[in-house]
């Protein structure tokens, strides 16, 4: 199976879990497993906006940062650009901030409605080079399902 086709799978299976349920929190923790699951991501998870941070909200893996700053690291980085952020060298990307010195590239999808970033999917790979286009494009429609 392609990496394409395990996500248009992902995405069937994803969309019905969240089809029925309108709790945002409970959306993410499932949105999480599942892409965790699918793909065995070193860590896949949700950082919520509050209080003009991130903060750590469902995910699946090791222990992670529990709060980010905007513009700081791969996802404050992302939340202040509202865009996808694909780095297949985190310890590249100027201001990282390592919250596993295992994690070496890394994906950060925002998360936003009404224009305006609500939280960020963040996942992180052991292996360089883990994270493409295709993930991206993906990555976003599953994004778009917690709106």
């Amino acid at each position: 199976m392609t990496k394409e086709e395990k996500y248009i799978d992902l995405y069937t299976q994803i969309k019905g879990l969240l089809e029925d349920e309108v709790d945002e929190i409970a959306n993410m923790a499932n949105a999480s497993a599942a892409i965790h699951n699918a793909f065995q991501f070193w860590w896949t998870g949700f950082y919520i906006v509050k209080n003009n941070e991130l903060v750590l909200g469902p995910f699946q893996g090791p222990v992670a940062c529990t709060r980010i700053a905007f513009n700081k690291g791969v996802c404050g980085t992302a939340w202040a650009k509202a865009d996808t952020l694909v780095v297949p060298d985190v310890h590249q990307f100027e201001g990282h901030i390592a919250c596993s010195a295992e994690s070496n590239s890394e994906i950060v999808v925002p998360l936003i409605k009404n224009e305006t970033v609500y939280g960020v999917l963040d996942i992180d790979s052991r292996d360089y080079n883990t994270f493409d286009e295709t993930d991206a494009k993906y990555l976003q429609k599953i994004c778009e399902l917690l709106n």
